[in-house]
C-alpha cells in the first residue's frame, strides 16, 4: 500500500504580490470571520484586504519579499522524506500556494492509498487546525481522492516535542542566568467569541505552558518568572488577554526570553512582529535583554518527534 505523510499550515506570501491573495483567503475562511453571511463575510474581507494589503507588503519586504515560512516547511519536508523512505512526503498550505488541489492531484498521480495528514499547528483550534483539514478534505471529495485518512489533530502534549522546545529554550539563553530573566510564551491571539463557542485553544495554550515550565524544573532551568501573552490581534472586538504590548509595558525586570509558543514553524509572526516590532517596543521600554527563541523548523528533533507522531 502506498502511503503518504501530508504537512498542512496556514500558508504565507512567496513573493509580495501575494500578500493580497493571503489576506483574502484568509479573511474569506467562515473559519476565522465567523458570521453566517458569506455576502457580509466577502465584504468584510475585501475590506480588510484593500486597507491591510500595503502595509503588509511593507513588512514582507523587511522579511525579504516573503513569508519565510513556506522555506522553512521545504527544508522540513526534504529532511522528512529522507528520514521517512517508505512514504512520500509533502505539503499543502491553506492560504496561499502550494494549495490542496495541486497536492490532491499529486497524491492521485502516486497511486496514494492512505494518507497521514499532520497540520503543524500544535493546539487545535477551529481557526487552524479545522479549517486546513476541513480544506484538505473537501478538496479530496471534489477531486474523487479516496484513501484512507487519518488525522493528528493536536501534539501539545507529546513530550518530545516539548522537550525540543526546552532546547530552543536553552539555546536561545546562552550564557545569560535564567534566574535574572522573564520568560514569556507568546502565543497567537483569538478573538474571545471564539473561544466562548468552545473553541479549546486558549485551554490547551494553558496547558502547554504548564508542561514546558515542569520539563524546564526537571532540567534545573528556572526563570525569574514565567508569562503567558498574545500577539497578533486585530480590529476592535474583544481577544484574548494579556496582549504582548500589556506584559512587556509591565514588567519591572527588563530581561525577557520569548517563546513562540502557538509556531512550529517560523514566519512573519515571529521573524517580524515578535523580533522586529516587539523588540523595537522593549528597546523603547528600556529592556536589557529581550531574545527570541526559534520555533522547531526543520531541526533534526523535530523530523524524530514527527517520525514518533506518525507511528
Amino acid at each position: 500500500m502506498k502511503k503518504a505523510l501530508v504537512l498542512l499550515n496556514m500558508g504565507g506570501p512567496n513573493n509580495l504580490d501575494e500578500v493580497k491573495v493571503f489576506l483574502s483567503n484568509m479573511f474569506n475562511d467562515a473559519n476565522i470571520i465567523t458570521i453566517k453571511s458569506a455576502l457580509l463575510r466577502r465584504f468584510i474581507a475585501f475590506m480588510i484586504t484593500s486597507t491591510r494589503t500595503k502595509k503588509a507588503q511593507a513588512n514582507y519586504a523587511k522579511l525579504g519579499g516573503k513569508s519565510p515560512l513556506v522555506g522553512y516547511t521545504k527544508q522540513l519536508v526534504a529532511k522528512l522524506q529522507s528520514a521517512l523512505p517508505a512514504l512520500h512526503v509533502t505539503f499543502a498550505m491553506r492560504y496561499t500556494p502550494p494549495f490542496c488541489d495541486a497536492l490532491i492531484e499529486e497524491l492521485k498521480a502516486k497511486g496514494i492509498e492512505e494518507v497521514i495528514v499532520l497540520p503543524l499547528y500544535p493546539h487545535y483550534s477551529t481557526t487552524t487546525t479545522k479549517s486546513s483539514v476541513e480544506d484538505f478534505m473537501k478538496v479530496a471529495k471534489a477531486l474523487g481522492f479516496q484513501a484512507r485518512i487519518r488525522v493528528i489533530d493536536r501534539f501539545f502534549e507529546n513530550e518530545s516535542y516539548n522537550r525540543l522546545l526546552v532546547q530552543k529554550i536553552k539555546e536561545a539563553l546562552g550564557e545569560n542566568d535564567p534566574t535574572k530573566m522573564e520568560l514569556i510564551f507568546s502565543a497567537h491571539s483569538l478573538p474571545q467569541k471564539i473561544i466562548a463557542n468552545g473553541d479549546p485553544y486558549e485551554r490547551e495554550i494553558s496547558l502547554h505552558v504548564k508542561l514546558v515550565e515542569q520539563l524546564l524544573h526537571e532540567e534545573g532551568v528556572q526563570f525569574k518568572a514565567v508569562h503567558l501573552a498574545y500577539q497578533s490581534k486585530l480590529g476592535p472586538v474583544k481577544w484574548l488577554e494579556p496582549s504582548m504590548e500589556e506584559k512587556l509595558s509591565t514588567l519591572e525586570n527588563k530581561n525577557a526570553l520569548i517563546v513562540p509558543i502557538s509556531f512550529t514553524i517560523d514566519n512573519s509572526e515571529t521573524e517580524f512582529e515578535l523580533s522586529q516590532e516587539y523588540a523595537e517596543l522593549a528597546h523603547r521600554l528600556g529592556f536589557e535583554r529581550y531574545i527570541v527563541a526559534k520555533c522547531p523548523n526543520d531541526d533534526e528533533a523535530f523530523v524524530e518527534c514527527i517520525k514518533g507522531l506518525i507511528d
